[in-house]
Parts: structure tokens; C-alpha cells; sequence
């Protein structure tokens, strides 16, 4: 059965993911930027949730993945901090000015967090040529790829992620994901032959509130409400792993 990986940005969606049967959480702070570093006490709240694998993401910031040197430090220092809290593994993306993977630093990373698993995330889809950046990502450690395929969805993607299954080998897992849900994601596993999934399935918690806010948005994201919670729907994700469970079984 393929493995199902939900990012989750608060303790709220990792709940409803783990209740949902999720594989792994990818524990994330700040939708809206793609996704940093989590506070310690939310990893330490999600590290108690049981039959769940966690993996935290390691971002110091949103934007771009050319990191300044106090950037850096920060990453390693996150990883301690994560391995600290018991994380199983963390995530995190390097690239150089020229759209390589940064392999020295990302090297360092790896050796940083050392008995973790270690996924390069999706900084992979704004690498020039992939090939070239597979080989890099390899040969710093690393366990896995998060990636679209370089396109703006996996399913777009799913010829770009066979031919980096087909390059990977055993070397290396590519997690495959961007816009996968319950109606496309069996089609990218059969297209690509990944073995490993990442969605968001997200929905959106009504809040409790008696009285409304006023029309001010605090910065929401447009697609739901400013009061809404943005958390993983558990019955997509039950949905999903009933899905993935009937799907017949990898050479």
C-alpha cells in the first residue's frame, strides 16, 4: 500500500489526520508561505498523537531557498530542536543562486540531523535541471524528494516523477505531491509508480465563536472564512487511505 503523507500546519489538522489514518504528518507553520518551521510546543503536542509518523519542516522563512549564513544556523539549530521533541524526520530544501541543490550545505543538514529520515522538499521544482539535482540530493543523504514532477500539480507532473522514480531507483523515495486528492491520486501512483504520497486534503473547521468578527481579514487567506480553521478533513483523508489500501500492490 502506498504511503500517505498529510502536511498539516497546526495541531489541529494533525489531529484529524492521524484520526484519518495517516502514514506521517509533515508538520508545518504559515499556509500561506508554503510552509515553516512549527513552534516547539506544537511538535512536542503532535509527537504525543500515537501510530503516526512526524516529520517537521525546516524553513526559517517563506520565499526563496538561498539562505544566508544566520539563516542557516537557524536550520541547525531546528533540527536539534526537532530531534529533541522526538521527531521521526525532517524536511527541508537548499538551492545556490544558479538553481542547484546547495549539496555542501545540505550535506551538513543531513549529518545534522543524523537517525532522522531527511525528505528534500519541493525547493526540488525550482531546480533547473532535475536530473542533475536527483543526483545531488542523493549524494547528500537525503531520503526522500517531495515534488510536483516540476509541474504545477503531480498529475501534471506524473511523467517527470516516473522518470525520477526510474532514476532513483532504491536510492531514494520521491514522495509525489501538489494538488492530490481522492479523484486523481490513484491515477499518479499507476502513471508515475510512486510509492509515497503528500497532500493537504484540507478542509475548513467552522468556528465556535457566538459573535462574528467584524469584515477585517487579519491577513486570512482568500478561500475561507477569517473566523474558518484550515485543517485536514478527516473523511478525505479516511477516504483516501481506503483508496490507497484496494490499490494492487508494487512489483
Amino acid at each position: 500500500m502506498p504511503l500517505l503523507e498529510i502536511v498539516a500546519y497546526s495541531y489541529a489538522s494533525a489531529l484529524t489526520a492521524q484520526q484519518g489514518g495517516a502514514d506521517r504528518i509533515e508538520l508545518c507553520d504559515n499556509t500561506a508561505e508554503g510552509g515553516t518551521t512549527p513552534s516547539l510546543g506544537t511538535i512536542e503536542a503532535v509527537r504525543e498523537l500515537l501510530g503516526v509518523k512526524l516529520h517537521v519542516m525546516i524553513r526559517p522563512r517563506g520565499g526563496d531557498f538561498l539562505y544566508t549564513d544566520a539563516e542557516y544556523k537557524i536550520m541547525l539549530r531546528d533540527i536539534t530542536v526537532a530531534r529533541d521533541a522526538g521527531a521521526d524526520g525532517v524536511v527541508f530544501g537548499l538551492l545556490r543562486p544558479d538553481a542547484t541543490v546547495d549539496l555542501e550545505r545540505t550535506r551538513r543538514l543531513v549529518t545534522a540531523a543524523k537517525g532522522m529520515s531527511v525528505t528534500f522538499h519541493r525547493a526540488f521544482d525550482w531546480t533547473a535541471h532535475p536530473e542533475s539535482a536527483l543526483e545531488a540530493v542523493i549524494a547528500a543523504g537525503c531520503h526522500r524528494v517531495l515534488t510536483s514532477g516540476q509541474a504545477p500539480d503531480a498529475l501534471t507532473g506524473a511523467p517527470m516523477l516516473a522518470k525520477l522514480v526510474q532514476q532513483a531507483g532504491r536510492r531514494c523515495q520521491i514522495l509525489a505531491g501538489g494538488g492530490l486528492n481522492l479523484g486523481n491520486i490513484a491515477e499518479v501512483i499507476r502513471l508515475s509508480g510512486v510509492q509515497e504520497v503528500h497532500a493537504s486534503l484540507r478542509g475548513i473547521q467552522p468556528t465556535a465563536m457566538r459573535v462574528r468578527p467584524p469584515s477585517v481579514a487579519l491577513g486570512a487567506a482568500p478561500d475561507w472564512p477569517a473566523d474558518g480553521i484550515p485543517v485536514a478533513d478527516q473523511a478525505k483523508v479516511t477516504a483516501v487511505v481506503a483508496l490507497l489500501r484496494g490499490l494492487p500492490s508494487a512489483d
